[in-house]
């Protein structure tokens, strides 16, 4: 059994969108609420790590949270990155996904979930 933990926000369509896909490939996975329980710095240094060429990917730049914050992410440290993530979960792209403890998956789209899982 591959483990995935899948950090969702109750209220994001894509999210549920997300968690139909998987249910529906009859994959197992871990929920948790992102906006209560964000992920932990160490999966949020992955996602940088993994994205390190455009560090915007990691936000949720659509939501409200991070539009009013008129932020200049590139100006922005490593740690100034995490440490506001931590800080609001409604800040951070969902669904934000961690399969087999290494490989974070940010967003939802069929071809990438089919590509990453199967």
């Amino acid at each position: 059994m591959k483990k995935i933990i899948f950090y969702s926000y109750l209220k994001c369509s894509t999210c549920r969108k997300a968690a139909r896909w998987l249910e529906n490939k009859d994959f197992e996975y871990q929920l948790i609420d992102i906006v209560k329980e964000p992920p932990s710095s160490k999966y949020l240094n992955q996602a940088l790590e993994q994205y390190s060429e455009d560090k915007k990917k990691i936000f949720n730049t659509r939501g409200k949270v991070f539009k009013n914050l008129n932020l200049d992410i590139y100006g922005l440290s490593r740690e100034e990155i995490i440490q506001l993530l931590l800080s609001n979960g409604k800040l951070i792209k969902r669904p934000f996904l961690i399969y087999q403890e290494k490989k974070v998956i940010l967003g939802f789209s069929e071809i990438e979930y089919a590509k990453q899982f199967i």
